[in-house]
């Protein structure tokens, strides 16, 4: 990517700009990106901005390290709480957290460069797509400390893999490697460790090239959307899409056979 410019580069969850590419990017690698109260409102802070700016298109959620993706809950700073204090700032903060991500009217993907274990793995979840390293390994293995996952993970992971895959993991706490998940649905896309980044730029790429309001409005479509429901929310969709310079522009580049210039209006 070029065009870098840092929108914000302090505390442990870094955003950046790369052209209409944002990057929320854990920044903990010495902890294996393992998340804290304080990084779960950064990040929380982070999708506010991403939201409200109109001239992003995609969004890359990644981290540093070649260790880990993210190791889930900082440990150490969860054995500090008694019961109420996990209710109130763990549960509730994770959960404000990732529903904000997966809430984000930009597409998300999230790059696994390496494992995503417990709430690092929820992280991924709440994300629209999914990239990962073939070396990577995935799990929620909360029931291995008496626990289960706790940020969205149980609703997430059945919806993407189906209740008895979704069981099987949680139940077991057992990990599945990146080709397992991607023959399970769980990731869209495995890639070479080393290449695993530019998989997930080029998938970027791709989203952006198309007409944002459009791509925004199907997305918004496809996370509510019923049987029963998704002939009105289509007709509504479309009709608003309709109406746009986007649409318009679309238009004319099929018929003149060129690459469309979307301005996202």
């Amino acid at each position: 990517m070029s065009d870098t410019r840092t929108a914000s580069s302090t505390g442990a969850v870094r955003l950046e700009r790369h052209g209409d590419t944002a990057v929320i990017r854990l920044a903990r690698p010495e902890k294996l990106n393992a998340l804290t109260p304080a990084m779960l409102e950064q990040l929380a802070g982070h999708t506010e901005t991403v939201h409200a700016d109109e001239t992003i298109r995609v969004v890359l959620v990644a981290a540093e390290g070649d260790r880990a993706f993210c190791a889930g809950a900082d440990l150490g700073a969860f054995a500090d709480h008694d019961a109420l204090a996990v209710w109130r700032h763990w549960v509730h903060t994770g959960h404000e957290a990732f529903r904000r991500l997966a809430g984000l009217r930009q597409p998300t993907i999230a790059v696994l460069q390496a494992g995503a274990f417990g709430g690092g793995l929820e992280l991924a979840l709440a994300c629209d797509l999914r990239v990962a390293a073939d070396t990577a390994r995935l799990g929620l293995p909360e029931v291995g400390i008496g626990t289960l996952p706790g940020w969205g993970g149980t609703a997430r992971l059945t919806a993407l893999v189906g209740p008895a895959r979704a069981k099987r993991m949680i139940l077991t706490g057992d990990l599945v490697d990146a080709a397992t998940a991607l023959h399970w649905g769980l990731v869209d896309e495995v890639a070479p460790a080393d290449g695993v980044r530019e998989a997930a730029e080029r998938l970027a790429a791709a989203v952006a090239r198309r007409g944002p309001v459009a791509v925004q409005l199907a997305k918004q479509v496809l996370n509510h959307a019923t049987p029963s429901s998704a002939e009105a929310f289509e007709a509504l969709a479309g009709a608003l899409s309709a109406a746009t310079d986007d649409r318009a522009e679309g238009l004319a580049a099929f018929r003149e056979r060129r690459t469309p210039r979307f301005l996202g209006r």
